[in-house]
């Protein structure tokens, strides 16, 4: 077969569509038997960071399925394993010698711009680089072209977003209900008689279980991989979902905040790690948990809770992620510069709460959002640690974790280091809202109604003291007011007490060093 005949299509690790744009647009300009897709495992991408097991079983798994399916519907498919993307390419150039290329862009600033800028050069052949289509902004963007100095807040980019896709609506500008928005129905701590339904396992077949061999095998990742708990497939994946809606969803929206001692999966869905590498794509999540509510077998509340995470929120961070990068990568608008603390690594910590998130992620790579928004990033936030620490962190340790989602969910709305581009406020608390919303307190040595000293909540002192910092720049925001007032309860004495017991504890704290 000669070069002119030849065309490749490269399909990224989190790009595993069961329909994927570049490979349609080949079989639009060619014959089946003319096309190979190339899958690259790339040492140095999964090197970066010390990632947690999980994480590389479920990519590395997922990718080999992946080319499974393709050699079972007819394409060559050229699986490698290189140092780099470069090299991993140029192996495959050698071998097959197209004349074109055809990939879809990445979801993140730095894969992207190698696609567009680099890799046409570097290969020394054509190379078309697709629009991504694995969100639903691809086919409407409700801000097209966002004002510089102008804030959007998620609430009204969820709305033209119902609005256009014509989901939970009774008409052009009534929503299903008469309300847009069922928060304040799921904010209920969890009841100890209520039933944790199992989440779903898969039996490993070969291909995962050779995977898992092989990262048990490597030095440097995190986490425990005695238990692998996802879906590798397409089809798997599938069936995550039917079991979300069949046991879970019903239940989803009361408990979406709570935290337990008991599980980390509670009610939620859990489906990101797939959404997030292709396996799953958004709008049949959205209709099939539509058509629950519509059927009678999920409330409004439980099922606009979950279509605003897929419709609203999710789509929300990766439109916000396009608009701030490369700039909210450097974003640190509290100033923040300590490391991350060694007890988010190890767990080994006399804070409960932390102790537990932090255990549950070295055996699963999940916690759900309230956990990483009120438990890990309010703490970083009140301690000041460095966004980029904190955001590499959550990389390493979630199996969901990637660029896209990471820099304007952790550095936009869990540190509020972007100025408020994202979130309207800094979100923190103290102790009070863990207790109301966990079970954890009761399991921790220190007192969570005690604001400073010895035995008092670290969440308690540094909350109060963050305040203390930052008075002036709070109350200048509406929405912190409330947090400010409090300060009034404090005399010199409370607040020299805060101030002392924070410092104190951030300077005995432990720190984590690569």
């Amino acid at each position: 077969m000669t070069r002119q005949e030849q065309l490749s299509v490269w399909v990224l690790g989190n790009q595993l569509l069961a329909e994927h744009p570049a490979i349609i647009q080949a079989n639009n300009q060619t014959s089946k038997d003319r096309i190979v897709i190339v899958l690259i495992e790339s040492q140095q991408v999964t090197q970066r960071l010390p990632y947690h097991r999980q994480k590389l079983v479920l990519m590395f798994s997922a990718m080999r399925h992946y080319a499974e399916r393709l050699r079972l519907q007819g394409y060559t498919v050229d699986y490698i394993q290189a140092d780099t993307f470069t090299a991993g390419l140029k192996q495959h150039l050698e071998t097959h010698n197209p004349a074109t290329m055809l990939t879809m862009a990445a979801t993140d600033y730095a894969g992207r711009a190698f696609q567009q800028d680099k890799l046409s050069d570097l290969l020394g052949i054509s190379v078309e680089v697709l629009p991504n289509q694995q969100f639903l902004i691809h086919e409407y963007n409700p801000y097209p072209e966002p004002e510089p100095d102008k804030r959007y807040v998620m609430e009204s980019f969820y709305r033209q977003m119902r609005k256009h896709f014509d989901v939970l609506m009774d008409d052009a500008n009534s929503p299903t209900g008469g309300e847009w928005n069922y928060d304040k129905q799921n904010r209920k701590s969890l009841p100890a008689d209520v039933d944790l339904p199992a989440m779903p396992q898969f039996e490993l077949d070969d291909i995962t279980q050779q995977v898992i061999n092989e990262v048990a095998e490597m030095d440097g990742p995190v986490g425990n991989i005695d238990n692998f708990y996802y879906a590798v497939t397409h089809e798997q994946a599938n069936a995550a979902f039917g079991a979300f809606i069949q046991h879970r969803l019903h239940d989803f929206g009361p408990y979406e905040d709570a935290m337990t001692e008991r599980g980390g999966w509670l009610f939620h869905s859990v489906l990101s790690p797939y959404l997030n590498i292709g396996l799953l794509e958004p709008m049949p999540l959205i209709l099939a948990a539509e058509r629950a509510y519509h059927e009678g077998r999920a409330p409004i509340n439980s099922v606009e809770g979950f279509i605003r995470q897929v419709l609203g929120w999710r789509e929300f961070m990766y439109w916000q992620y396009w608009r701030q990068m490369p700039d909210l990568a450097e974003a640190n608008h509290w100033d923040a510069i300590r490391p991350m603390p060694q007890m988010f690594w190890d767990g080994e910590t006399e804070m409960n709460c932390i102790r537990q998130v932090v255990k549950r992620l070295q055996e699963t790579a999940y916690s759900h959002h309230i956990e990483r928004l009120m438990l890990v990033s309010n703490f970083c936030l009140m301690a000041g640690i460095d966004p980029q620490a904190v955001t590499d962190w959550f990389k390493v340790f979630y199996i969901d974790a990637y660029d896209w989602v990471m820099q304007p969910n952790v550095v936009g709305m869990g540190l509020n280091a972007d100025g408020g581009i994202i979130a309207t406020k800094p979100y923190i608390a103290s102790a009070n809202y863990i207790n109301k919303m966990s079970d954890y307190c009761k399991g921790c040595r220190f007192n969570r109604k005690q604001r400073h000293g010895e035995g008092a909540c670290p969440f308690n002192y540094l909350y109060w003291n963050f305040l203390l910092e930052n008075e002036d720049a709070l109350r200048a925001n509406p929405r912190s007011g409330r947090n400010v007032l409090g300060l009034r309860h404090l005399d010199d004495n409370d607040r020299q007490q805060v101030r002392q017991s924070a410092q104190i504890f951030l300077d005995e704290l432990a720190y984590y060093h690569d």
